[in-house]
């Protein structure tokens, strides 16, 4: 079975391509030549937040296992080495690495990805407490999506498991809330959950970064009444947005725990069973299988949208390195775009340019014009990190 949906998500991945190459505006420079069309830059951004695993690691690390040539993560893997159907689209990153030694564990990493800094946090807390004492919060407006509302840009935050009733059905949007708070646990029949076919939800707020401001959050208000609910969506709202052509110009999308290749599911995933008693790196192949799987449908989705075909970026980002800060743990990063720099040969192209969760925001403040060419600083380590655009072709990260 997991053969065939991988099978399935290829041939989903080549006909988006196929589709989006005959709807889009011709590239007047693919080889990163020169030249080129003044207007040819970025307009949507679509992040996909993924979890816990290195691109490549010392060949002693075992565990977690790393994804790059992991037979584990098919389609990630065919997208960085040209069999995917869409090598034109596709380009990444060989020398991406932690945001910073000791930015551990996960949130830390995500404000960074916001923010250019981890404000001294080093655990994964809620926001606030229970009783809304103020515990990660920040109340600054020196972070990127506070950047893109003062430039009249869009943000929105898609979050797996959010804004759902019982049995996993998308609420109104009248009844949307901001997801403060973390939740796990299990659907009420015929709950289920689309990708994994479980009835098991894990939404964690560490991994949503807007949610960690003041002014992006609406203070601790989990209700319905709080005025920025409308930035926050359930996953499921993704597609309809998608289809409607109205998502944000700055997307940021978090798969559910199970989905972002974080945490194993209580009975594995396909072919790697959960069971105690099996070697720690099969259990971590159900991790790896779980995200892979994730991903082979939702970037086609992106990709067959009107906002991808425009001049869209997709962007598959990956939290933190594991087991060391050392360059020789690089973190997985991958862009897909029709504005991606290409290779001559038809392989993806990839360098080993020093690139972090700095590199990241540099960029965002670029696409975005929320830099210091337009009155805004750049944030954090974005001041003195490198940019992105050796990954795209001549002229659209400028």
């Amino acid at each position: 079975m997991f053969q065939r949906k991988f099978q399935w998500a290829v041939f989903a991945l080549a006909l988006a391509g196929a589709v989006g190459a005959g709807n889009s505006p011709v590239r007047a420079d693919d080889d990163n030549n020169g030249g080129g069309d003044d207007d040819r830059r970025i307009k949507t951004v679509f992040v996909i937040a993924m979890e816990n695993h290195n691109w490549t690691q010392p060949a002693g690390q075992t565990n977690p296992l790393q994804i790059f040539h992991n037979p584990a993560a098919p389609f990630i893997n065919s997208l960085v080495n040209g069999t995917s159907g869409i090598s034109s689209q596709v380009a990444f990153a060989n020398g991406y690495v932690n945001a910073g030694a000791g930015v551990h564990p996960s949130e830390p990493n995500y404000l960074w990805a916001e923010a250019g800094t981890n404000f001294n946090v080093f655990n994964d807390d809620d926001p606030y407490k229970k009783d809304c004492t103020p515990d990660t919060v920040q109340n600054t407006n020196q972070h990127l999506s506070a950047f893109l509302t003062v430039a009249r840009k869009q943000w929105k935050s898609y979050q797996e498991d959010t804004d759902v009733d019982a049995t996993n059905t998308p609420l109104p949007a009248n009844q949307w809330t901001v997801p403060l708070f973390s939740a796990s646990g299990n659907w009420t029949a015929p709950g289920i959950n689309e990708y994994n076919y479980t009835t098991q939800f894990n939404y964690a707020a560490k991994h949503n970064p807007m949610v960690f401001f003041v002014d992006t959050n609406g203070g601790c208000n989990a209700t319905s009444s709080n005025p920025l609910r409308t930035h926050y969506a359930p996953l499921q709202q993704l597609a309809l947005d998608l289809a409607n052509n109205d998502v944000a110009d700055y997307n940021w999308i978090t798969p559910n725990q199970f989905n972002d290749q974080h945490t194993t599911l209580a009975n594995g995933y396909g072919a790697f069973p959960n069971n105690s008693a099996l070697p720690a790196n099969l259990a971590d192949s159900a991790r790896i299988a779980q995200g892979d799987n994730f991903l082979a449908r939702v970037v086609p989705l992106i990709m067959s949208s009107r906002a991808y075909q425009d001049h869209g970026l997709i962007v598959l980002w990956w939290d933190e390195s594991e087991g060391g800060d050392d360059p020789g743990r690089t973190l997985p990063f991958i862009i897909i775009s029709k504005d991606a720099r290409r290779n001559v040969n038809g392989v993806p192209y990839s360098n080993t340019i020093s690139y972090s969760h700095s590199s990241f925001l540099r960029t965002m403040q670029i696409i975005f014009k929320v830099d210091p060419r337009h009155g805004f600083n750049f944030l954090g380590g974005a001041a003195g990190a490198n940019d992105l655009s050796d990954l795209f072709a001549q002229g659209v990260i400028q």
